[in-house]
């Protein structure tokens, strides 16, 4: 596919004299074109969700969500899967980024690493791919070789394969099962696409991943219960959770969830059903991990 056919390669026509505008009439414009990322998701919907229905998929036999990308696409990859684990207590290799050129790409560019395909493949066997996963090429030109050999590979193994592309009709779209293609528009930086295309990314990327959690039970109503109070921010948090769904004091709160060495939904379960950490947890597993579920029902109780 060439540059010149490309959409986020293309002239923005409102930003011709953009070396000649005030900060205020950048910051304006550049307002006015991210306003337009939303509506530009909403139109692929339908992709989105069904992305969510296949990653959740994936996790509830075992597999791993597995992010490849170039440049800005893997960096936010990277750091999409390195917030599943606090966020949702996720073991780090539930989801992971992988980037061309390596680690050290997140914060060098390293030339030429996206235009390796087999390096794409080379990364996935290394990370031991089998098809209980699922691979999510990134790419917001649609082309990028590391990550249509990546896809490729994944393909062969029979693993579920999606992609992300900010052109339609992409390459690495015509690699994947599913495709989403968000059509932001172009750049009013012409071909710079860490900026609304990068946005897009990020979005989605979110709704991704907290989709497939919210599907696996990690909340309650829309608080996020799954979290591990691991720091001073995180245990403020998860004691404030514990007092508002058990309706108990700041003394109760920061006991149960010491027993329940730092798991807020165990913490919960205890409080609430009055019983200790280990029978929390074998109550949480009888319900799959739903903590309103397990709240309802007694999962021991005869017949």
């Amino acid at each position: 596919m060439n540059l010149e056919k490309l959409t986020t390669e293309a002239i923005h026509s409102e930003s011709m004299n953009l070396d000649e505008m005030s900060s205020l009439e950048i910051v304006e414009l550049m307002n006015r074109e991210d306003a337009k990322i939303a509506a530009a998701i909403y139109a692929v919907r339908e992709s989105i969700a069904a992305a969510v229905d296949c990653i959740t998929e994936c996790f509830r036999r075992g597999g791993r969500l597995l992010y490849m990308g170039a440049g800005t696409s893997g960096r936010l990859g990277v750091l999409d899967a390195s917030e599943c684990p606090p966020t949702f207590s996720t073991p780090p290799e539930m989801v992971r980024g992988l980037i061309a050129g390596g680690y050290q790409a997140l914060t060098t560019a390293i030339e030429g690493a996206e235009d390796d395909s087999e390096a794409g493949a080379r990364d996935l066997r290394e990370q031991k791919l089998s098809e209980r996963d699922v691979v999510m090429g990134i790419a917001t030109s649609g082309r990028t070789p590391y990550v249509i050999g990546g896809l490729r590979y994944a393909r062969s193994l029979g693993c579920a394969t999606l992609a992300f592309a900010c052109n339609s009709h992409s390459d690495v779209g015509r690699e994947a099962d599913i495709a989403i293609e968000v059509i932001v528009g172009p750049e009013i930086l012409s071909g710079s696409t860490r900026l609304k295309s990068g946005t897009a990314t990020k979005m989605v990327l979110n709704m991704l991943t907290t989709g497939a959690m919210i599907q696996l039970g990690k909340t309650y109503g829309n608080m996020m219960v799954d979290l591990r109070a691991t720091n001073i921010k995180l245990r403020a948090r998860a004691c404030r959770l514990v007092k508002l769904i058990c309706q108990v004091d700041d003394a109760a709160a920061s006991e149960a969830l010491e027993r329940a060495n730092g798991e807020t939904k165990t913490a919960i379960v205890m409080l609430r059903c009055h019983i200790d950490a280990e029978h929390a947890r074998q109550r949480l597993d009888a319900a799959q991990g739903r903590l309103k579920r397990a709240l309802s029902f007694n999962p021991f109780a005869a017949g």
